[in-house]
């Protein structure tokens, strides 16, 4: 067997019926799948089951501990050379392995990762989460681009990792957010190589609201002071830059607060001076993003949705981040006493 797919769900029957589907449809079946139902209360199990006979699958049940858990359980399971993690909220094209067998046929490396992109059938909102969390001008191109202002990390959404690699790192930190950037680092620091292969992408839906997009990436900046708690080199400055965009958002606001207060009484020259001051850095960000996002989808309504996701993305990250930054750093709270609410619920 060369590769088992290892896919940790949690109350997400719906998707992972489409990403089996998808699987079915791979031009190379050389894998199995590996299912960890972690303590969900609508399980995918009746799902399963209209799949066992169409594909290597296994199912296994266990207490909620968190996806990384899951992957470790899953691990133990597993009889590939190479495991392959996904979400259960993503969908694979049907050359998904081909670009894999591709990019291990040219070197030989330990660990590798995928980018993501939205599919046609993603709601406006998916396609316009989707362009905040992969376009250049919101995460610098860091999730798998071919422009990036840091190093490639493989993240859990789509990873590969030999076998002997992932038994002799551990599988997993038991962290709830944050856990993949923590094993892409230990494998850059135990002396393995890791890599991008561009063709090997997958759809993946993500949030399908801004309020739940926004708890995501709040947890994500988070989690990026807790990686730094453990390797304080793994902070890069593009890390840095959601908190300072958040900071220079907030500035903005209180002056364009005072223009409000200079115009009303009665300095009009003043108060219009500062609100045009205020205005202009966020419309021209949000003229970028609109542009870029509706030229990329070839749709009006994603390039309006896509400033909104934007601003999402970079302020629920910039807010996460210094709150943690204040929590465990200034006030040097441990991360549960910090954040149990958040984390542990």
């Amino acid at each position: 067997m060369k590769y088992s797919i290892i896919i940790p769900v949690y109350n997400r029957p719906e998707e992972v019926e489409e990403l089996l589907e998808s699987l079915i449809n791979q031009n190379f079946n050389d894998f199995e799948v590996i299912i960890v139902e972690d303590g969900s209360k609508i399980t995918c199990k009746d799902v399963i089951d209209r799949y066992i006979n169409r594909l290597n699958i296994q199912y296994f049940e266990k207490e909620n501990g968190g996806p990384a858990l899951a992957r470790n359980f899953g691990a133990e399971k597993a009889q590939g050379d190479w495991f392959i993690v996904l979400d259960s909220d993503v969908e694979l094209p049907t050359n998904y392995f081909d670009a894999i067998e591709e990019g291990l046929s040219r070197k030989s490396i330990d660990a590798f990762g995928g980018p993501d992109r939205a599919s046609d059938s993603f709601t406006n909102i998916q396609k316009a989460i989707s362009y905040s969390m992969t376009s250049f001008f919101t995460t610098g191109g860091i999730r798998g681009g071919k422009k990036t202002l840091d190093k490639f990390f493989p993240r859990s959404f789509n990873m590969g990792i030999r076998r002997n690699v992932w038994q002799k790192l551990g599988g997993f930190a038991n962290m709830r957010f944050g856990e993949d950037i923590d094993f892409s680092i230990r494998i850059f620091k135990e002396g393995y190589t890791a890599t991008l292969f561009p063709k090997a992408w997958v759809y993946h839906k993500r949030r399908t609201d801004f309020r739940k997009f926004f708890r995501q990436v709040f947890n994500s900046g988070i989690a990026r002071i807790n990686l730094y708690k453990k390797y304080s080199d793994s902070l890069k400055f593009v890390h840095l830059l959601p908190a300072l965009f958040t900071l220079g958002v907030l500035f903005l606001f209180v002056i364009f607060a005072i223009g409000i207060l200079l115009s009303i009484i009665g300095n009009k020259i003043a108060g219009n001076t500062f609100i045009s001051v205020a205005l202009l850095p966020i419309f021209f960000y949000s003229a970028l993003i609109f542009i870029d996002s509706s030229y990329q989808n070839k749709n009006v309504k994603v390039g309006l949705l896509s400033v909104g996701a934007s601003f999402v993305q970079l302020m629920g990250y910039g807010m996460g981040f210094l709150q943690a930054f204040y929590k465990q750093i200034i006030r040097k709270q441990g991360e549960f006493s910090a954040f149990n609410k958040t984390f542990y619920k």
